[in-house]
């Protein structure tokens, strides 16, 4: 089965003009280049890191822009941001977030659903960029895509494991005024880092 990828080759992310983080948003794209996942009876799958303390994410299919507070998201992206729930979209339910002054900047959460398989469906599937990063909270990520664009379009995706068979994938592009003063890779496990706290409930 494809994993559905939501590449960022839109504009998304905004640092906040406070503040040094910086945003982004991802927007969907056709996922017929990124490679097929080998199924496997076993998850996690070999390489794959097992995620220790899963968390139930069901709510947050129902309502993905709870995943954010609105004052994680002023933090984020400035005020007068109005979140947008996508139900329906292709890789999962998920929640927009882009300020309509700016013209390359937001962030995109989604709550995948494209199969059951968490992180080893990203690690099979060969994308062209793919990179391990630092856990998040205790819990792993990975940045992957089509391409490399952290350095062109100030963009990343990452996929976060909230237990073997789930996965919150969360997307950033930063303005061009914040390009290269951030890796937005980076930015993305900060989103991560809320959007986790939340989900498991934490004030």
């Amino acid at each position: 089965m494809r994993r559905v990828l939501t590449s960022i080759c839109a504009p998304l992310l905004l640092l906040s003009a406070c503040t040094t983080t910086t945003d982004g948003t991802a927007s969907p794209s056709d996922s017929s280049s990124a490679g097929t996942s080998a199924p496997t009876a076993q998850l996690p799958g070999p390489g794959v890191p097992k995620v220790e303390a899963p968390i139930d994410i069901g709510r947050f299919k129902q309502a993905p822009c709870d995943s954010l507070s609105i004052s994680q998201i002023t933090e984020l992206l400035g005020t007068a941001v109005t979140p947008k729930t996508d139900l329906n979209a292709p890789g999962g339910p998920s929640c927009s977030i882009h300020p309509p002054q700016v013209t390359q900047a937001a962030v995109l959460v989604i709550f995948n659903n494209v199969d059951n398989r968490g992180l080893t469906g990203v690690y099979q599937a060969q994308y062209k960029f793919f990179l391990p990063l630092e856990p998040v909270d205790g819990y792993p990520v990975v940045a992957y895509g089509l391409a490399d664009d952290r350095a062109s379009r100030g963009s990343c995706q990452i996929a976060i494991g909230t237990s073997d068979e789930q996965t919150v994938d969360i997307g950033v592009t930063q303005s061009e005024d914040n390009i290269d003063r951030k890796d937005p890779c980076e930015a993305a496990r900060g989103v991560a880092s809320y959007v986790l706290g939340n989900v498991r409930g934490r004030k």
